[in-house]
């Protein structure tokens, strides 16, 4: 292999590369579905002794990878995993989940919390990191992750897992001031967590904000962007070549604004259409994701159609190459606009001819994405400003066949 073919299939993927498929890889790789793991946990029962040994974390890792071999590999851990670190003690009891104790609620509470140094509280994360880089080679890329800083404090505060968040919510709406303290000091925390993972050998990391899709749109905008804003901020000023991913459970009413959080990618829960996603989040916006593992109970019928929609829906690229002569352009005038007409709204590419003016005789090849919406209707170029008066357009559209389990998408559908 030779350039980019080194680089991990996933990695490409979330430089923006075009590949030929989809990158695959499951965020619970590890777990109860097989049968190395469930002897592994009757062995070890504690979770944490499991996650923080490296040993048992490296083999618990690379299970799924073995059986599988997906495009990626996530270390077997927890978003918690930092929190003794700072001065929140937490464990994690079998069929109960996280039990903090005691919660978070004082200011007297926050003010004894210390910063994160991963190398003294969590010297376990490189071994298994740096293991895992080793054993997978360039056959898939190693995923870190981390809790975003809403979630985290959710924990801290409530003490375990919630079906309402009342006690967060009450200290949010009655003490902001005594929250916000705790969540920036969460965030700086994150923050190096993420860089010690990149540092260790994580090649891209995964934020879950679990508990942020409980939040209305204006509670979001308050108490949990601005702190993933912080945290990818302060990540990629240090590693601004890392993918970084962020994941909402129940993301619907905060798409777009976890558009806005300085991701690279958006991971999809199956409560959000794919191609009706690409269109909140701009077509520039990469996402991943969008099944729901409950189909997993369903028979093979209902199972394979329901992994393949996804891809189907993903971004098809047509390319185009316009040319335009007999037409005057003006010398300050240096952009036009191509747009194409669908059933729902224009999709507008931006075209640049040479900067000679006089008559203009030119082509601009490019590029048009569409989810699985049908493109009709015909091509407008104009300047801006003013009318084309004289001239000839000559458009050629071609898309290329894209072949999926569903049946074939080809030009004849567009």
């Amino acid at each position: 292999m030779t350039g980019s073919d080194q680089i991990p299939y996933l990695l490409r993927a979330a430089r923006g590369e075009r590949l030929s498929r989809p990158p695959v890889w499951m965020m619970r790789q590890a777990g109860r579905y097989m049968k190395e793991y469930r002897d592994l946990r009757d062995k070890y029962p504690g979770f944490r002794e499991r996650s923080e040994n490296p040993e048992l974390a490296i083999e618990i890792s690379l299970q799924p990878w073995r059986a599988f071999r997906p495009d990626g590999v996530i270390m077997f851990s927890d978003i918690l995993t930092p929190l003794p670190g700072i001065g929140i003690p937490f464990d994690i009891v079998e069929s109960k989940g996280p039990l903090i104790d005691p919660p978070i609620r004082s200011q007297a509470q926050i003010d004894q919390l210390r910063p994160l140094d991963p190398e003294t509280a969590l010297p376990f994360i490189k071994t298994i990191l740096q293991t895992l880089r080793q054993e997978v080679g360039e056959e898939a890329a190693v995923l870190g992750f981390v809790g975003a800083p809403w979630t985290l404090a959710a924990y801290a505060v409530e003490g375990r897992s919630s079906k309402d968040y009342t006690t967060i919510k009450r200290l949010a709406f009655s003490e902001p001031a005594l929250l916000h303290q705790l969540l920036e000091k969460l965030a700086e925390a994150i923050a190096t967590y993420v860089c010690y993972q990149i540092n260790c050998g994580a090649q891209v990391v995964q934020m879950f904000d679990s508990w942020a899709g409980q939040l209305s749109p204006q509670d979001y905008d308050v108490f949990a962007l601005p702190y993933q804003q912080q945290v990818f901020q302060q990540v990629k000023a240090i590693h601004p070549d890392i993918p970084l991913i962020l994941y909402i459970s129940g993301s619907a009413g905060v798409l777009e604004r976890m558009g806005c959080s300085g991701a690279d990618l958006i991971s999809l829960d199956w409560t959000v259409d794919m191609a009706e996603a690409r269109e909140r989040l701009g077509w520039q916006m990469k996402v991943q994701g969008n099944i729901d593992p409950g189909v997993l109970f369903g028979s093979q019928a209902t199972i394979q159609p329901a992994f393949w929609t996804p891809f189907a829906k993903r971004a098809i690229a047509a390319t185009f190459s316009i040319s335009v002569t007999g037409f005057w352009w003006e010398r300050r005038r240096k952009t036009c606009d191509f747009s194409l007409k669908r059933p729902n709204k224009p999709m507008n590419c931006c075209l640049c001819p040479p900067r000679e003016v006089g008559l203009l005789g030119w082509e601009a090849p490019g590029e048009i994405y569409s989810a699985g919406v049908l493109i009709i209707g015909k091509i407008k170029l104009f300047a801006p400003g003013r009318s084309m008066l004289r001239g000839r357009v000559n458009a050629s559209l071609r898309i290329p066949e894209t072949k999926t389990r569903l049946g074939v998408l080809s030009p004849r559908h567009w």
